[in-house]
């Protein structure tokens, strides 16, 4: 009887939680596989939200979130954990997604042990090593570790050309949408107290990013504020980070607003609720760009580049950066011209067809079975 392969899945965050999730159903599916979930712990609640979402649990918790912590605590703590954990399990291949510190921590101390990576939603690039950071120099890490990139879409292909990556590269769509799509098939309810949702055109936003902190994140404050005050049916939905640099100013300019509805973080059941009945999006989020154009809402993006050019380049997304006049005035064309707002709503989402979990189990799958017959691996192909 052929041995089970040994897949450990590694994720520390909500969106990379949100993200694999379908992949680790998936895995956990299948008769090949002995699947380890670990877990580093750089969001507690939030994550633990979603894995009770997908009815998944963690093999392993290294439970490393401390009170204001930094980018090298992240690194150093989930560094010497995942080793032990690693050892421990000795897995076939790791695999890591996107571009937390979590995703290069894990890729590190995969490659220390000679361990095969898979890099789920690679070839994402601004190609400013500072913008967005961490996570641009993050993902370009990863890259240069890993043996499988399961790039999303075709233009994440020819950025890991570019770089001039080793190993594999598949082009396999991007697996939020597979867990977008599960979770909107249920209709979740987004309830919001104090928000009826039929008497506003409601304005969902979030706002985290490092490099919108400070001067810009009140800049976006003073633009949500001249929104609000040139449409009086609209309404803001801010679900507020846990990050008090984030939160703290946030709620000091739009606090005492009538229609700002400033939230705790929304588990990811009612965000999609909230996708689904709000009017616009304007984030900072790289996940929402991908998602929201798949429910068919457009995205003014709060950046001046993004890694998801795609959406750009599809009509569903916007970059409008952080000045409040910009915001109001780009807003305003999607508020006051159903035209230019149906123009964006109806573009086609070019991040994938809700399948891209299943392509990664596979081509995982393909990888490691040629491993075991030949030490010299030869290419697979590119799908």
């Amino acid at each position: 009887m052929t041995r089970k392969f040994k897949a450990c899945i590694v994720l520390g965050t909500r969106p990379e939680a949100i993200k694999l999730a379908p992949v680790i159903q998936r895995f956990r599916q299948s008769p090949d596989f002995d699947t380890q979930v670990l877990l580093t712990g750089q969001h507690r609640e939030m994550v633990d939200q979603v894995m009770a979402l997908f009815d998944l649990s963690a093999d392993g918790d290294l439970a490393i979130m401390q009170p204001r912590q930094t980018l090298t605590d992240i690194t150093c703590r989930s560094l010497q954990g995942l080793e032990a954990l690693f050892q421990q399990h000795r897995p076939d291949i790791v695999l890591v997604q996107g571009d937390t510190t979590t995703a290069f921590a894990a890729a590190l101390a995969a490659f220390y042990q000679q361990i095969p990576v898979g890099h789920v939603e690679a070839g994402l690039r601004t190609d400013n090593i500072y913008n967005p950071f961490p996570e641009e120099a993050n993902r370009r890490l990863v890259s240069q570790i890993a043996q499988l990139h399961f790039a999303p879409t075709t233009l994440s292909m020819q950025h890991l050309e570019q770089s001039g990556v080793t190993g594999h590269r598949y082009q396999t769509g991007n697996t939020v949408i597979d867990a977008l799509l599960a979770v909107a098939d249920r209709q979740p309810e987004c309830a919001v107290p104090g928000l009826n949702w039929g008497d506003y055109r409601v304005i969902l936003s979030t706002v985290h990013r490092r490099e919108n902190w400070g001067q810009p994140l009140g800049a976006i404050a003073a633009g949500f504020l001249k929104v609000l005050d040139q449409f009086p049916d609209t309404a803001l939905l801010l679900p507020l980070h846990r990050n008090p640099t984030v939160r703290e100013p946030l709620q000091a300019a739009l606090g005492d607003h009538p229609r700002a509805f400033l939230t705790e973080p929304l588990d990811y059941t009612q965000l999609v609720g909230a996708i689904q009945r709000c009017y616009l999006l304007m984030t900072d989020s790289g996940g929402l760009q991908e998602e929201a154009p798949s429910l068919g809402k457009p995205v003014l993006v709060l950046r001046d580049n993004t890694e998801r050019p795609e959406a750009v380049m599809a009509g569903t997304a916007k970059l409008i950066g952080t000045d409040a006049d910009r915001i109001l005035a780009e807003a305003t064309a999607l508020l006051a011209d159903p035209e230019a707002y149906r123009a964006m709503a109806e573009a086609i989402n070019p991040f994938g067809d809700g399948q891209a979990a299943q392509r990664i189990l596979e081509i995982t799958q393909a990888y490691l079975q040629q491993t075991v017959k030949s030490p010299v691996l030869q290419p697979l192909g590119a799908r």
